[in-house]
This record gives structure tokens, sequence and C-alpha cells, in this order.
């Protein structure tokens, strides 16, 4: 590999970003893409499926082979709430491979006995996540129908461009939800980002099917990145 290419992947790496080392079998060349890079034809198709699956492998466009050398960074999952639903999904993104943490400033539900083997935050949002910054390849379910805690993580959530944010809550509740954001200065478009109610639309009734609910839609907005608007991925 060229020095700078492996310069370059390394640095993107360290930042959470997605990049892919394309190689020309033909010639040996490579070259770094960024998720976002504009690339042309048939390669460009190819490489925007590498980024939304995070698989490796050679293909052929425009009459040559190329490796496509996909280095993503690991989804997590940001959960604010040390809730019924959490205790739930906690062990369902372990096994998903989507590492969770839990953040509830209220020390009486946020405790290890309730959320044994997981990075559990008993402190106020805004204290964390200045510690431990959200990004794009993170995810946000805030669960605790609670403004003063929900609202700065979400806010947080819509600057970072987390690829998944969801709230639970009725539309009503979301609809007050809506006015306050604005209020912290999102924009609507970004607000419209927010799944709310949370999770797939499947009848979920018990916090335990919420989860269930909620990751699927995680999973989904995750490996479909790119591809469909809000409104179609809910």
């Amino acid at each position: 590999m060229d020095p700078y290419a492996l310069k370059t992947l390394n640095a993107e790496r360290r930042a959470r970003r997605a990049a892919i080392l394309v190689t020309d079998l033909g010639d040996g060349r490579d070259r770094i893409v960024r998720e976002g890079d504009s690339v042309a034809g048939e390669l460009g198709q190819a490489i925007a499926k590498a980024f939304r699956s995070g698989s490796s492998g050679s293909i052929e466009a425009e009459g040559r082979t190329f490796f496509l050398n996909a280095h993503l960074p690991q989804p997590r999952l940001v959960v604010i709430g040390a809730v019924h639903i959490s205790q739930a999904l906690a062990p369902m993104a372990k096994i998903a491979g989507y590492p969770l943490e839990i953040v509830d400033p209220r020390t009486a539900f946020a405790t290890p006995d309730r959320f044994p083997d997981v990075a559990l935050h008993a402190e106020w949002p805004e204290d964390v996540l200045k510690r431990q910054p959200l990004d794009s390849y993170t995810a946000l379910a805030a669960l605790t129908h609670d403004p003063k805690i929900d609202d700065f993580a979400l806010k947080a959530a819509l600057d970072a461009n987390c690829f998944y944010i969801g709230a639970l809550g009725s539309r009503k509740t979301h609809a007050k939800r809506v006015e306050r954001l604005l209020a912290l200065g999102a924009s609507a478009d970004q607000i419209g980002r927010i799944h709310a109610p949370i999770g797939l639309d499947i009848g979920a009734a018990s916090p335990a099917e919420i989860a269930v609910a909620v990751l699927a839609q995680t999973i989904h907005a995750f490996r479909s990145r790119g591809l469909e608007a809000k409104g179609a991925a809910a």
C-alpha cells in the first residue's frame, strides 16, 4: 500500500470516519475514497454499496477489476434513559453487534444491578456527550420521556448527524418536542429525521417488543444509509 494512502486511512479510522481503499488490480494503484466523495459510474455504485454493507471484495467496473477494502467504524448505540425498554435492548444490541451505552442522571434507575455488563453513565447527557461526542456512526434513542434529559441529547444527535435518532412518545408528545427543539436552534429538516414514535411499527406493546422494534429500526437505518429518506425507512 502507498504510504500516503496508509496514513490517510489510519487518520480516517482514528476519527471514526468511513473510508475505502480502492486498488486497481490491473496496475496496482490505489486510492482512498471517503464516505460522501463523488465517484461516478459502475465503480461509484460499487463503492456506495460497500459503504452500506461494510463488505470488502473484488468488483468489475468499466472493464477493470478493483479490490475494495472497506473500513467502517463500528456503529454504537447511545440510549438516553435507564428504563425497562433499555434493559431489554441492551442484550439484544450486544448480540447484533451494536455496542450500547446508557445515559441517565437518575441514579435510582442507572444502577449496575439493573444493567450488568453495560456501559452506564449516571450523569446528565450534557456532561457525557462533551467527553464522548456523538458522530455519524452513532445511533441515539431517547427513552426517558423527560424533556430535561432527552432534549439536549436529541439536539446533539441532530447536530452530529447521527445515522439514527429515535424518541419515545406519542405524536402529540412529539409535536411539543418539535417546538422545543426549534427553540434550541434545530431546523425543521433536522427534526424531520427523528423517528417518533420510536421503533418500527410492528404493533409492539411490551418493553421487550418495543426494544425489538427500536433495534430493527436502528439496523435498517444503518444498512440503508444514503438510500432512503426517513419516511421511507420508517
